[in-house]
């Protein structure tokens, strides 16, 4: 046992250049590599990526990556070709149709897949990989798997179809944020088949929770601005409406010496790019975002981050302050909060799924569809535009028609009965997912006006005790700002006011109030 210990540390050595395991990482493995199926949840930072990377560097065969997190391939793709691993490709939607389809066709010549869970449903990729000798099936952030989990995903119910294609190898599930009932749930998904566990503590000891209430909304820049005068260090501040996030950058930055961005999924690709290198680089200090930012961006010296408004559940807010301190220095995350905040994670939550009267409307004109041509469009847009709907919603809804036979690839079959009783489930599932989603919205909101230690009651539906902080606690346990020494990032001799013109002319386009989700 030990010289395979031993082994498993020296290939640790070679590939990554590290001298021993994290937490979990060894047992993980070791599993993986005897052909066992694995959930895993460790807590964010804590290089759940090797978990599986290392494994398919050692298996004779293909590991699929399935991941949401499109920057997350991005830049797990560079680093290990930067290793030079260059057995290791990403197929996801920033790719034009030249790029996928070149990938599709020399897949059998990789290690190591990331993929999409939209892409992974396309026919053409699933035909391809049925001829494939897959060694490895990994599901990250498998929370979205589970229609209990804080970012549940149609296109992941659809993950155990496509493990039977691959021969059911052996699976390795992760995530940070999975509570137990959310564990069984993913199991259960994948068709019940033996899982291992492999659960460890996910609270982060090295980061400070704070929340600072105000009256009025104007009063969160006037706190926002001193902290960042005081406090050189890389930062995040995380907004759930796009356009405010634009407005209080362009705010920011006209009342600091400070190099301050803006990064939203309305953005173009390849300024969100830009934005995300120069902040990994030092060359921005400060990045007002949405949730698209952050996810797989794995910076170590993240100190502080900031919540503008009110996030809808407690795993995100858990995920983006993870971002903090992956380093083990002493970090902060500060949530800003105003009693009207509670309306913008209302509307989104009302957002997320159609509403009653656009379920009928959508009904209608698939019926349309079906009396004019039996089959739907071929643009998804020109679909989402006619039925006045998001992408989001548009996948839902596809995802539950396909399933009830009602969508056919592209072609629509109707049967008056069927559709009544499929119309039926649809709105009770909305129904009680508004419920769930409502809950988690009174969790967080308890959370807020906890007056107890507030590390203890963030982390108590994930595991049943916390580690006491190794930096300060909480605001409610005598944290202090004047006990925060953190190593100051070197100011820029001179600014590059050119640089901030041109990027406070992009800040000025944006959509009001949406919610970020990479679907």
């Amino acid at each position: 046992m030990q010289h395979h210990v031993d082994y498993l540390k020296q290939k640790l050595t070679d590939y990554f250049g590290y001298d021993s395991f994290r937490q979990g990482q060894l047992e993980i493995i070791d599993d993986i590599l005897t052909g066992e199926n694995v959930l895993g949840v460790l807590p964010t930072g804590s290089g759940k990526s090797v978990c599986y990377q290392l494994p398919a560097m050692l298996l004779d065969g293909i590991t699929i990556v399935v991941s949401p997190l499109i920057s997350l391939m991005m830049d797990q793709v560079k680093q290990l070709k930067a290793k030079r691993w260059k057995r290791v490709t990403a197929i996801n939607s920033f790719m034009d149709r030249k790029e996928r389809e070149q990938v599709l066709q020399s897949l059998h010549t990789y290690q190591l897949i990331y993929v999409s869970p939209e892409l992974l449903q396309q026919e053409m990729f699933q035909s391809r990989l049925k001829t494939l000798h897959v060694r490895l099936f990994v599901i990250d952030e498998a929370h979205c798997i589970s229609q209990w989990g804080h970012e549940f995903r149609p296109d992941y119910m659809r993950l155990k179809q496509i493990i039977a294609h691959c021969n059911y190898p052996p699976i390795l599930a992760l995530s940070a944020t999975a509570t137990p009932k959310v564990q069984t749930d993913i199991i259960d998904s994948l068709g019940g088949l033996p899982f291992t566990k492999h659960i460890y503590p996910i609270d982060r000891t090295n980061i400070a929770f704070c929340i600072q209430k105000v009256e009025v909304e104007q009063e969160k820049v006037i706190i926002l601005t001193e902290i960042l005068q005081t406090y050189r260090v890389p930062s995040l501040i995380y907004f759930s409406s796009r356009q405010k996030a634009e407005e209080v950058a362009v705010t920011l930055a006209g009342k600091l010496n400070r190099r301050i961005a803006v990064y939203h999924g309305g953005m173009e690709q390849h300024d969100r790019i830009s934005i995300q290198q120069q902040f990994m680089s030092d060359q921005i200090d400060v990045v007002c975002c949405t949730s698209a930012f952050g996810m797989g961006i794995n910076k170590p010296d993240i100190r502080l981050i900031i919540h503008y408004h009110l996030t809808t559940q407690m795993e995100s807010y858990i995920q983006e302050v993870g971002r903090a301190g992956r380093d083990g220095a002493a970090s902060v995350s500060l949530l800003l909060y105003c009693n009207k905040d509670i309306q913008l994670p209302k509307f989104i939550i009302s957002r997320e799924l159609p509403e009653k009267h656009e379920l009928v409307t959508i009904f209608q004109q698939l019926k349309l569809w079906y009396d004019q041509e039996k089959r739907l469009p071929l643009q998804e847009e020109e679909m989402t535009q006619q039925l006045n709907i998001s992408e989001i919603q548009w996948r839902f809804i596809r995802y539950h028609f396909e399933k009830h036979g009602i969508i056919k690839q592209n072609q629509i079959y109707y049967h008056s009965e069927t559709w009544k009783k499929v119309y039926q489930q649809i709105d009770s599932y909305i129904v009680e997912r508004n419920k769930i989603k409502q809950t988690k919205l009174t969790h967080v909101l308890n959370w807020v006006h906890q007056t107890d230690c507030l590390r203890k009651h963030l982390y108590k539906e994930f595991q049943l005790s916390y580690h006491p902080a190794t930096f300060q606690c909480c605001s409610n346990c005598g944290f202090s700002w004047e006990n925060w020494n953190p190593p100051q990032k070197q100011a820029p001799d001179s600014m590059n006011y050119s640089w901030q013109e041109k990027l406070k002319q992009k800040l000025l386009i944006g959509a009001i109030y949406e919610t970020e989700r990479l679907y």
